[in-house]
């Protein structure tokens, strides 16, 4: 039998009230307790309209700090809310279960311990990358990494399908805890990649708009001026087909 308390991840979508679907502004609406991790002030402000009982995740984050403390310090946060009986909602940044450790990790708590517990799911930032780059994966196929990791691990990259590298604004931190990168650290990836393609190959530098008015940043660049480029923790790396085949 299920205990009282229960929980659902929803997703905010990446602009700003018009990305959030029916279903996650209704699970705000009706929760008790809304915990939110959102990228503006805004989207934090527009939430609060819908539930004024508000907790601010991002105050867990810290300069140097580990970020899987930062995560580990949330699900705490939402289980003892959840444990007390509370109909609690927990809205995340585009989709909750896309580059988000703790909304999985906290269902999975809540579930082993009895509570109801589900996800939602949200509008994410590759939704708008395919629209604003007009890229449909199933042509030629997507290949996906967080950009660290691709540094890290030798991953077999078939250069005849898209490479989409995510975070390459903290690219090389395997601490987790930096919110920025290095001209050094992006100088690695773009030899790593030098391994793949030439290095007078187009890329393009991604940031999804996240208000109606401002548009997306899609800044495309050889690949050899990749360390010399500015990059935010949204910005991602397309890396187009090396060889297109004829569809």
């Amino acid at each position: 039998m299920n205990k009282k308390g229960r929980l659902v991840c929803v997703g905010t979508g990446i602009k700003l009230m018009v990305h959030m679907t029916p279903i996650s502004k209704q699970q705000i609406e009706q929760a008790d307790i809304v915990f939110i991790a959102v990228a503006s002030s805004l989207m934090g402000s527009w939430i609060k309209e819908l539930n004024s009982n508000i907790h601010d995740l991002g105050q867990y984050y810290g300069e140097g700090k580990s970020r899987l403390d930062t995560y580990k310090e949330m699900i705490a946060a939402i289980m003892k809310e959840v444990r007390s009986g509370k109909n609690v909602c927990a809205a995340f940044y585009g989709h909750p279960g896309v580059f988000a450790l703790a909304p999985h990790k906290v269902i999975e708590i809540a579930k082993k311990e009895g509570y109801q517990a589900h996800m939602e799911a949200g509008i994410s930032a590759e939704d708008c990358l395919y629209a604003d780059l007009a890229i449909d994966p199933g042509r030629f196929g997507c290949q996906h990494y967080e950009t660290t990791q691709f540094m890290v691990h030798n991953k077999n990259i078939e250069p005849s399908a898209y490479l989409v590298l995510w975070q390459i604004g903290i690219a090389g931190d395997q601490e987790l805890t930096q919110f920025s990168t290095t001209e050094t650290k992006l100088g690695a990836l773009r030899d790593k990649l030098f391994g793949i393609y030439p290095e007078d190959h187009e890329v393009i530098l991604y940031e999804s708009s996240t208000v109606l008015l401002k548009e997306s940043r899609i800044e495309k660049i050889k690949l050899q001026e990749l360390a010399n480029v500015e990059t935010s923790l949204e910005t991602t790396l397309v890396i187009p087909p090396l060889r297109n085949k004829k569809l």
